[in-house]
């Protein structure tokens, strides 16, 4: 099949290479329309937002003209877990089917790869007992070893460990081309494989760090690029948010000081002030963080930084970065080291003080960004948000290639783009619309059940739970149960323990995948979720026969940064409701309900729990956003639903039985 007269969709097709190479291979009539779509845009550099349904196959749709376009592409996707999974399976069956010896590249964000220097000081940083030490001992091995220092690959430490950290670097402490382990940088490594491939999968952390280089040293890629493929791009204008700002931790500081510690010993073991210095700050940090309160905050900063304690130890905190500013400074000669963490006390100081009064001057104060935190129960964070994404990212984007694709299963609100693009300041552009290859009328019920009280009603998660007993005994157990709230999960699960006798998976006893995995193989469990468990999780088969929603997603009323948008948005005479709280909904609950049907096989039941579908008439934005999908309002109905599967299965489990036999 190396006839280049064949277009992308040629390939994809009956006649095409993916029917014998693949597996199971099903032709999709929507997925050859879409690849054809994509192949035209970037042959005329264009744009294009794509709505592609679940199980179309977008992923070769798009990686089919990519690797036949010829061009330097980069594909960005949503996670870390979808970047592997395109690049260690898609993308090798796209080039074997087309027999095309195109230059692929995996580039993550530098705290993906371990780190040579860091893993060279890790032992002075504290807290490392015989266990950590034997797991240096361990890693270090490894490094000699490994090709790519890729941290996913050293599966002796937990993905989530306080390991990695150690041994990581970020922007703020990686030394650069003064490092003494530069030669040998996993990272540099993958960077220069990157600018030589011609299709580097990436992940919209990584590109947004890139494209508003505050990951400098890697500014060469993502000019030389003659396309932008943005997957999962519905979680695009969450990751630019927070990467348009800036933003100072507790993390941040303590790891300043561990570090310039660590340092220390290694190049200036005479001057000791340092880790007293470091002491202060560690201290000064710790007295903020106490200041704040509770944990669990989310408010605008404007709400608490008049208050007296919050004043002394903003300005105790502030003292402590300039005193260990002036020692690091005098520091730095004795090694690249200790110069960059004097670098990362400088750039801490000036984000700082954006938090104080009056302290920036008035040229440095940006009236587009909210002031805001939040506090863990022994952290906190301090962003300055941009309210404006739109203009900052068409600014940005328009400095980089001529071809962009938007593409994922949940662009569309009440069947227009306009809200994805007018977020992302896309102005002249193609879009479409590709179904999924699911029959959702044959696969699936809505269920809306009746006589239930409104959402705020603090009997509502009781009565849904009332609701959803009889709907999960039908179903056997195998649901996700999702909720908007911990504090309705927790009530919930209180409840269904009293009442069913199914295995109950409780978001944060495990580990995410971990949980995942344990739902997967136990008969009949119920998965009680939040936020996490709305998108990017995938469960096929009869495991997952039902989803249960108890509300609409609606972002928080006092979340300060949507509280500024909407306060923006009307003083510039908009409707922020139906403009933006209502789509940003719309867009959550469609990534919920897709929770359910992930394969042609699977059937089940959806029910949504809040009142306002059917009172309010924004419901129906709601409604005609979802995929084509019978709807009832009656309990029998959905007991009918499950039994008729029941014995589909059945049937079919006996004609498998009497054709082996």
């Amino acid at each position: 099949m190396s006839d280049r007269n064949w277009q992308a969709a040629d390939y994809l097709g009956e006649q095409g290479p993916f029917a014998e190479l693949v597996e199971n291979y099903q032709v999709r009539h929507e997925q050859l329309a879409l690849s054809s779509a994509i192949e035209e845009v970037l042959k005329n550099k264009g744009v294009l937002v794509a709505e592609a349904g679940t199980g179309i196959g977008k992923s070769f749709a798009y990686a089919v003209p990519a690797v036949l376009s010829g061009s330097k592409i980069i594909i960005s996707t949503g996670t870390r877990h979808l970047q592997d999974q395109l690049f260690h399976t898609d993308l090798p069956k796209v080039t074997k089917a087309l027999q095309a010896p195109v230059k692929t590249a995996l580039l993550k964000g530098r705290s993906n790869y371990l780190c040579l220097h860091r893993l060279q000081i890790a032992p002075h940083l504290g807290y490392v007992n015989r266990e950590v030490q034997s797991v240096l001992t361990d890693l270090s091995a490894w490094s000699k070893t490994s090709d790519s220092g890729d941290t996913a690959d050293f599966s002796a430490v937990a993905e989530d460990s306080y390991i990695w950290p150690m041994v990581t670097s970020t922007a703020d402490n990686c030394l650069g081309g003064e490092c003494d382990h530069w030669a040998d940088c996993f990272v540099v490594k993958a960077r220069k494989q990157a600018q030589d491939a011609e299709i580097v999968v990436i992940n919209h952390h990584l590109l947004l760090a890139d494209m508003t280089l505050k990951d400098e040293g890697f500014a060469e890629l993502l000019p030389s690029a003659d396309a932008f493929i943005i997957d999962e791009a519905h979680q695009l204008y969450e990751v630019a948010s927070r990467f348009f700002g800036a933003t100072i931790s507790s993390r941040q500081l303590l790891g300043l000081c561990k570090d310039a510690v660590a340092e220390q010993v290694n190049d200036a073991p005479d001057m000791g002030e340092i880790r007293e210095y470091a002491d202060q700050l560690e201290a000064a940090t710790r007295e903020f963080r106490l200041a704040l309160g509770d944990a669990g905050q989310k408010q605008a900063w404007q709400r608490i930084r008049n208050k007296p304690s919050i004043k002394q130890c903003l300005l105790q905190l502030s003292n402590a970065l300039i005193d260990i500013n002036k020692v690091l400074q005098i520091a730095a000669e004795r090694s690249r080291g200790l110069d960059q963490c004097a670098q990362r006390a400088a750039l801490l100081l000036h984000t700082l003080k954006r938090f104080g009064s009056d302290e920036l001057p008035e040229e440095e104060q940006d009236d587009n960004a909210i002031l805001w935190f939040e506090t863990y129960t022994r952290s906190f964070m301090l962003h300055a948000t941009p309210i404006d994404i739109a203009s900052l990212f068409r600014k940005h984007s328009d400095d980089f290639a001529s071809s962009w694709l938007f593409t994922s299963a949940t662009l569309q609100v009440n069947q227009s783009f306009a809200h994805f693009a007018n977020s992302l300041g896309l102005e002249d552009y193609d879009s479409g619309v590709w179904d999924s290859p699911f029959d959702y009328k044959k696969q699936s019920l809505l269920y809306l059940p009746q006589g239930l009280p409104e959402p705020s009603d603090s009997s509502f998660t009781r009565e849904l739970v009332e609701k959803a007993i009889p709907v999960l005994q039908a179903s056997k157990g195998r649901a996700f149960f999702l909720f908007t709230s911990f504090r309705a999960l927790n009530e919930a699960q209180q409840l269904l323990k009293q009442s069913l006798t199914f295995p109950l998976f409780i978001q944060g006893d495990l580990p995410k995948h971990e949980l995942l995995a344990q739902f997967r193989t136990t008969d009949n469990a119920i998965l009680l979720g939040t936020s996490s468990f709305w998108e990017g999780v995938d469960v096929r088969g009869e495991a997952l026969s039902c989803v249960i929603i108890d509300k609409l997603p609606f972002a928080s009323p006092g979340d300060p940064v949507m509280q500024a948008r909407i306060d923006a948005m009307r003083q510039s005479g908009r409707q922020p409701f139906m403009e933006y709280q209502v789509p940003q909904a719309v867009i959550a609950l469609k990534q919920g309900v897709g929770r359910l049907i992930r394969d042609v096989d699977d059937t089940g039941v959806v029910m949504l729990g809040d009142t306002r579908l059917t009172s309010k008439g924004y419901g129906r934005v709601f409604l005609n956003s979802l995929p084509t999908m019978p709807i009832t309002r009656e309990e029998d109905d959905v007991k009918t639903f499950f039994a008729a599967n029941e014995t589909r299965r059945s049937a079919a489990e006996q004609c498998d039985e009497t054709v082996g036999s």
